[in-house]
């Protein structure tokens, strides 16, 4: 029995052992998360990289101009261009995101002509920090595919 008035509360041990069992819950938890947030990154600019390049064919037919994709490895970043105009269109950064792209296998540079097409067909590689890879194809007709 209490008597009235009295506080309850918990005892230091009480707290030290919830904050143990939580230390090595997160002790446990800790790799699987960062290895989820690797693959989830790898993911993320993967699709976006490609979503910039079907962007790049998609301005290339709408303005009927030539359009220059440049992946700026060392500078991890990618330009968008078109041939006719002075500036570049847009630019998407993916440094922050830790991935690393390979030498594309037809160079650092992918023209979209104005019917939508290729001059030449392209690999793109893609590796996360964990070693998982992605891999993004442009065809000769200027299909853009994830594998």
């Amino acid at each position: 029995m209490t008597q009235k008035g009295a506080q309850e509360g918990h005892t230091f041990l009480e707290l030290l052992t919830v904050l143990v069992v939580l230390g090595i819950l997160s002790a446990l938890a800790g790799p699987s998360l960062a290895s989820l947030q690797a693959q989830v990154q790898l993911q993320a600019v993967t699709t976006e990289l490609a979503s910039e390049l079907r962007l790049a064919r998609q301005l290339a037919v709408t303005r009927r101009d030539r359009v220059l994709v440049t992946l700026m490895r060392e500078q991890q970043m990618v330009e968008v261009r078109l041939l006719q105009e002075h500036a570049a269109h847009h630019w998407y950064r993916y440094g922050q995101k830790r991935v690393t792209i390979d030498r594309p296998t037809n160079g650092d540079q992918i023209v979209f002509y104005p019917s939508g097409r290729t001059a030449t067909a392209t690999t793109i590689r893609l590796h996360g920090r964990d070693g998982r890879m992605r891999t993004i194809t442009v065809g000769l007709n200027g299909r853009v595919r994830i594998r």
